[in-house]
């Protein structure tokens, strides 16, 4: 049977890696170079993608102010988009792309551990899974930009 507070813990992890990849993409749209001012859209359309994720996600939650408690399953994994965040700037298309990817697999681990998670109601479930699907095809766009980008 799930509980609650392990539940909005889940969903609580999912939220906040979903801000911090926000921010993360935020500072890089705001940092980045001339040269690489395509990837701006890239990232924009990707912070947009986890803005509708929160609200999706806040909406199962519900206003449940606990959501802030730092018990989370996933505990350390939305901090590495906080750490890429800082190491993004007016790097080279390569380390940008790279650094954006080590955040997207971070959410991307985010999801699965979720999803593992045999306590997520079905209701919960299907929305994480939608939401997976949609990550990990940004992961693969990056991914395929970086890789085309180091050739």
């Amino acid at each position: 049977m799930a509980t609650s507070e392990s539940v909005n813990g889940l969903i609580g992890d999912l939220i906040e890696i979903n801000n911090d990849r926000v921010a993360g993409f935020e500072k890089v749209i705001e940092d980045i170079n001339d040269e690489n001012v395509d990837l701006k859209s890239v990232f924009a359309e990707y912070a947009q993608q986890s803005r509708k994720n929160v609200q999706e996600l806040s909406a199962i939650a519900g206003s449940a102010p606990h959501l802030e408690d730092d018990k989370s399953v996933s505990g350390t994994l939305h901090r590495v988009w906080i750490d890429v965040k800082s190491l993004f700037g007016g790097s080279d298309r390569a380390s940008i792309l790279s650094e954006a990817e080590r955040g997207e697999d971070a959410i991307k681990k985010a999801y699965q551990d979720a999803l593992n998670n045999n306590e997520l109601p079905f209701e919960a479930r299907e929305i994480v899974s939608s939401q997976a699907q949609l990550i990990n095809a940004a992961h693969d766009r990056i991914k395929a930009l970086r890789d085309t980008a180091k050739a």
